[in-house]
């Protein structure tokens, strides 16, 4: 039956979820480049460039690289320059330029993520993603557009449990095929939606959707030939923080959360333009097939391989982490503690502690330690990463 799902519907549901052609890339750009926030975003990366010269860069982009390459990686910089204390990188000299990977990241802002991932690979000489995104973060066609510009496939989110099987499988297959056919890379969140307390995990539901199409190979054959690669996501301040604290606040009092109409694209904005410090960006090493084969021989069940999976995934996240002064700050503010005054200094406390107070209720106690886990928890899950070896 799946067989038959993936050689007859598969293709066709590609539609539905796939980004652009090359040949849809100028009249896609001809229909959208005047729309408002279009012109916006471009206006933003190009402000010493006139409306010609601007429409001249887009006449030139004839393919998805052309787009990404000529514009978004201008409009990142922008971003970076504008909201960043600078981007930094490590562990992707160990890649090779011919492959293709399987990017699953940490996930803290909607857009950013795999924005920053994708300048990196650029900048490194690696091939780029294809990335994954809602569906319900592009109801807007302007939207839609610009992540099918970006290279970006649709996750479909609001569905059916019995649709939400169909649209796995192809979605499964559709990653294979990106992968093994069309030598593209691939980014996944290690979850769905953004962490909200700053403790990273993944989800054994993510993984099991992606091996649906490992076909008759056993599931520790069919990770290894994806060469996973683990990659930490390293923001020093989150400029969403205090966007998501009434979400975080309504789980911790075990109430239901219902977003605003334009919560997330407030929070993409705020995302991007928010100050967001430094950032650092971590490649772990790929998860090669012997990995996978300790795990096959120590667990006999799917279940229980995938979850062995997602711990091995969490500890190369946690391990590549990279660690800010606000991390320790909030650890030691959460513990009432001095256990990492040596990571910052006098100056750096101060100041974390005045955007303490602007967005929250320090005398609130659900509120303050809801905050403070946002920063610690990395600190903590790095922690109990290292008591587990010792």
């Amino acid at each position: 039956m799946f067989i038959c799902l993936a050689n007859t519907i598969c293709v066709k549901e590609f539609e539905d979820i796939r980004f652009y052609k090359d040949e849809e890339v100028q009249p896609a750009l001809q229909e959208f480049m005047r729309h408002p926030m279009v012109k916006t975003l471009l206006q933003f990366t190009f402000p010493e460039k006139t409306s010609e010269e601007i429409t001249t860069i887009l006449g030139e982009c004839h393919s998805i690289r052309d787009f990404q390459t000529k514009v978004i990686y201008n409009s990142v910089l922008k971003v970076i320059e504008k909201s960043t204390e600078g981007l930094t990188y490590n562990g992707f000299d160990k890649l090779n330029s011919d492959q293709a990977y399987f990017y699953i990241s940490n996930h803290r802002d909607i857009i950013l993520d795999t924005c920053l991932l994708n300048t990196t690979l650029y900048e490194q000489e690696l091939i780029m993603t294809a990335s994954a995104i809602g569906d319900n973060l592009v109801q807007k066609p302007f939207l839609m557009a610009l992540s099918r510009l970006n290279r970006n496939f649709l996750v479909k989110r609001g569905i059916s449990p019995r649709e939400m099987l169909k649209s796995s499988m192809v979605l499964s297959e559709y990653i294979k095929k990106l992968l093994h056919e069309d030598g593209r890379s691939v980014w996944m969140a290690q979850r769905e939606g953004r962490t909200k307390d700053g403790s990273d995990y993944t989800q054994q539901g993510v993984l099991k959707m992606l091996g649906m199409a490992k076909g008759k190979n056993s599931l520790a054959e069919y990770f290894a030939g994806l060469k996973i690669v683990p990659v930490a996501i390293s923001y020093e301040f989150d400029p969403t923080d205090i966007l998501k604290m009434p979400e975080l606040l309504a789980k911790r009092m075990k109430e239901e959360y219902v977003k605003s109409a334009n919560e997330d694209f407030n929070s993409i904005m705020q995302g991007a333009l928010g100050n967001k410090g430094r950032i650092h960006i971590n490649a772990g090493e790929v998860l090669g097939k012997e990995v996978f084969e300790e795990i096959e021989r120590e667990h006999t069940s799917i279940n229980a391989q995938l979850k062995a999976v997602a711990t091995k995934i969490d500890q190369h996240i946690y391990k590549n982490y990279k660690l800010w002064p606000a991390n320790y700050i909030a650890f030691d503010l959460l513990k009432n503690s001095e256990t990492y005054a040596n990571k910052y200094s006098d100056k750096e406390k101060r100041q974390f502690e005045r955007r303490l107070s602007r967005r929250v209720d320090v005398k609130n106690a659900l509120e303050l330690n809801s905050y403070l886990l946002m920063y610690a928890n990395p600190v903590i899950n790095k922690e109990a990463l290292y008591e587990e070896k010792s």
